[in-house]
């Protein structure tokens, strides 16, 4: 009976592992999601994204509590974006990386599906005095940029695949759109520029990269950051087939 005691007690002092600790943590924020913030996703609210000021209106994603939108401007230098550059920024949300690619660009065309997107990402191209600079406009992917080319395209897509239930699941979730952004890729593209395409370890990464490699596109992981729960990953684009370019 000592043998079975010290064993009880010598299992009740183990540590629990890392990972698990990790695993139940993720899942309860997922099961309250108030303690990330998401009870205040539909309220207008300012962030300021690196000392941006930022205005997020209701059913618009939020780049500084959803952390993808903050990281991916983090990458918006002018190592890669020249003067001359012009820049599609696409699913643009609340507009920030739209407002930090004009502070580099000669031009930036921003796009969403969320007409409340496009009227927040508007009011702040015009808070940040980039309205000069950023032509921010409503629909589907590329069908509002239809005959142009760019140097740059930014993508911070929705992650999950599904169908969406409102605007506001849009930015999280659409069906086709890996495929549907690798064959438009190329018709969208100058020679010799590229895109960028920031994905998540809360989705399928292969959803977008494995349509890019069957169409012969050139990927290669550009920068990453790891959080608690999620690592997000920024991916070089360039432009493979050229069949049917327009």
């Amino acid at each position: 009976m000592e043998d079975v005691g010290t064993e009880r007690a010598a299992s009740a002092a183990a540590p629990v592992s890392f990972s698990a600790v990790t695993r139940a943590l993720v899942k309860l924020l997922r099961l309250f999601p108030h303690l990330r913030g998401f009870d205040r996703y539909d309220e207008f609210i300012v962030e300021h994204v690196y000392g941006t000021p930022i205005l997020v209106t209701p059913s618009v994603f939020n780049p500084k509590r959803m952390r993808t939108g903050e990281f991916f401007v983090s990458q918006l230098d002018s190592s890669r974006i020249g003067p001359e550059a012009e820049v599609l920024d696409m699913g643009t949300g609340s507009g920030v990386c739209a407002v930090f690619a004009a502070r580099h660009a000669r031009r930036v065309v921003a796009v969403d599906i969320n007409a409340s997107a496009v009227r927040c990402a508007r009011i702040n191209a015009l808070i940040n005095r980039a309205e000069g600079t950023v032509d921010v406009r409503h629909g589907d992917l590329f069908e509002p940029i239809v005959g142009e080319r760019f140097d740059l395209i930014l993508f911070n897509p929705p992650f999950k695949t599904g169908e969406a239930r409102n605007d506001r699941d849009r930015a999280w979730r659409a069906n086709g759109l890996g495929e549907r952004f690798a064959e438009g890729l190329h018709r969208h593209l100058k020679p010799g520029g590229t895109a960028l395409l920031l994905l998540s370890t809360f989705g399928d990464a292969q959803v977008f990269l494995g349509p890019l490699r069957r169409g012969g596109h050139g990927i290669s992981p550009l920068a990453e950051r790891r959080y608690f729960g999620e690592h997000l990953t920024l991916y070089g684009v360039t432009a493979g087939n050229t069949t049917g370019a327009a």
